[in-house]
């Protein structure tokens, strides 16, 4: 049995001339990374502005568990499987944090035989470009304290500072910090903390810019703080839009890679569905669907969280459409919802399966329901599960009008996508009808309310602690049109991320609104969800170590 990595490393990659070349992407347009690695002007999508777009497909997942799903190895392997059956199809990614490569959850570049490379450098500091969000975000941060030093002409409430500093590395020491000491001559005393890279509104507003001169104006109304009487004061205020601009300028434009089969993969932005929208770049979702006939794409964690983002605020934003969208689930994970031990997944359980089913089917009805989408729900295949278990699962979808098919890419690399290619196919010739879980003119409470009973299927929304002294001043400053970013756990359709499988009975505690005014969203948070994780007992860094040829072992 080989390791990620060892399949990987072993992978003959075509020379990333030859991935542009079949994708269709001019060599005038690229700017190589090394031989495997390229970047692609971002104004090639003018260029290609008048060509029609291929088929949205959308990948999600159950609500996630120890046991994982396997959705980017999915998402990998189906636009491999595509390419199997005769389709022309372009694989789009977000870029994987180091914060989660270091700590527990590991990368992003799928897995088995169904993986984008080079895994390692994708993994770790690919072409930059977290670098250079984490740099515009600390210049933001250094200017305005700046401001505050050399006489505060924009009379800042250094108590009303929303603006965070960012690295991209789980470092729970940093959260909560108090800076500026040492005298007046190091800045003015005050708290302050550090976010994770992809939960910055700079990343949020990368992966939504259309342009440079798009970039510079959503970068701009970044609103930063306050001033003591209660008025948003921008990025622009501070003048720090064109220069944070000039260091995401290179970041700004899609990386092209490949899959272990040579399929075109852009792998692109970053941010975490948890505690942001959770989507690569609209760049590259973009530039996928002009070049290929099938652009297959994923939102991260479950459909309640990554899925509903991608609909509610990437689609709106964008126009988008999808004509299909896959759940991905494990029967191991579903025993886990259904309450089965960790040691005991691998064993024959109906009734633990029946239990966890509803979290699958929970989504499923999300999907088809109240976003009308077609879909299909992909078995990531395990050796551990049995044919009583595989038919359970497909009876009871079916019950929904939704067909499963079994997904063994992670053994078999394309070859293992080919069924569910085919079912994707069949479901992109069906016309469709797809809304929204919520209107622009509705009200943020309304807004909220929505995502959390029609979505989540809770029983409402408490505003607590700040929350309702927050959402006066948002309709105050008149935001109320802006889609809502839920800042939620992704391992509950609730707040708590004990309740597994499809809980009833509870509510959402809202405890903090903020205005992404770059983005173009609100974010609420709910329960305890953090923007700075922290690492786990026995962190992966741990394991991962560079031999004396620079060949990398222990990154999965």
């Amino acid at each position: 049995m080989f390791t990620d990595i060892e399949i990987a490393q072993a992978c003959k990659k075509e020379k990333i001339q030859v991935i542009a070349e079949k994708a269709g992407i001019p060599q005038e347009d690229l700017e190589f990374y090394g031989n495997y690695k390229a970047k692609v002007d971002f104004r090639l999508l003018k260029k290609l502005q008048d060509r029609k777009n291929g088929k949205l497909i959308l990948v999600t997942a159950i609500n996630p568990t120890p046991a994982g799903e396997g959705k980017t190895t999915t998402t990998i392997g189906l636009a491999d499987g595509l390419r199997k059956i005769g389709k022309d199809s372009i694989v789009a990614l977000r870029e994987p944090s180091l914060g989660p490569v270091f700590g527990v959850k590991g990368g992003a570049a799928g897995g088995g035989y169904a993986q984008v490379v080079p895994m390692e450098d994708i993994n770790l500091h690919f072409t930059g470009d977290f670098h250079a969000i984490g740099a515009a975000n600390n210049l933001l941060a250094a200017m305005l304290d700046n401001h505050i030093q050399q006489g505060n002409s924009l009379n800042i409430d250094p108590r009303k500072i929303t603006w965070r500093r960012a690295v991209d590395m789980n470092d729970r020491q940093l959260r909560n910090i108090i800076d500026g000491l040492g005298g007046k001559a190091n800045g003015v005393p005050r708290e302050d903390g550090f976010d994770i890279t992809v939960a910055s509104e700079v990343m949020a507003v990368l992966c939504l810019a259309s342009d440079i001169l798009d970039l510079k104006e959503r970068l701009a109304r970044i609103i930063v703080a306050y001033t003591y009487d209660n008025q948003p004061v921008t990025a622009g205020q501070l003048k720090a839009q064109g220069a944070m601009a000039a260091l995401l300028k290179d970041a700004l434009k899609p990386n092209l890679v490949q899959t272990l089969e040579g399929t075109p993969a852009f792998v692109h932005g970053g941010p975490f569905a948890n505690i942001a929208h959770g989507c690569n770049s609209l760049t590259a979702t973009k530039m996928a669907m002009k070049l290929g006939d099938y652009a297959v794409t994923e939102a991260g964690f479950g459909a309640d969280l990554g899925a509903e983002k991608f609909l509610d605020i990437k689609c709106r934003m964008a126009g988008l459409r999808p004509d299909a969208v896959v759940i991905v689930a494990t029967i191991r994970a579903l025993k886990h919802h259904g309450g089965a031990a960790k040691d005991m997944l691998g064993t024959e359980d109906l009734e633990a399966l029946e239990k966890g089913l509803p979290n699958l089917l929970q989504h499923v009805d999300n999907i088809t329901n109240d976003f009308r989408l077609p879909c299909v729900v992909a078995i990531n295949a395990f050796p551990t599960d049995t044919q009583a278990e595989l038919d359970l699962v497909e009876r009871r979808c079916r019950e929904l009008g939704v067909n499963v098919a079994l997904s063994e890419v992670w053994a078999k690399g394309g070859e293992g996508g080919i069924a569910l290619a085919n079912e994707v196919v069949r479901l992109c010739e069906q016309k469709n009808d797809f809304t929204f879980a919520y209107e622009d003119d509705m009200s943020i409470k309304e807004k909220l309310e929505a995502i959390a009973t029609k979505i989540y299927h809770a029983d409402g929304v408490d505003l607590i602690g700040n929350a309702p002294k927050q959402l006066k001043q948002l309709e105050n400053l008149g935001f109320s049109s802006l889609p809502i970013c839920m800042a939620k756990t992704q391992y509950s359709f609730s707040d708590d991320p004990n309740k597994l499988g499809a809980p009833k009975g509870f509510r959402i505690s809202v405890r903090n609104l903020k205005v992404s005014a770059g983005a173009g969203f609100i974010v609420a948070l709910t329960g305890e969800i953090m923007t700075m994780p922290g690492l786990p007992k026995v962190p992966a860094a741990e394991k991962i170590d560079v031999d004396e040829n620079g060949v990398i072992t222990g990154l999965f």
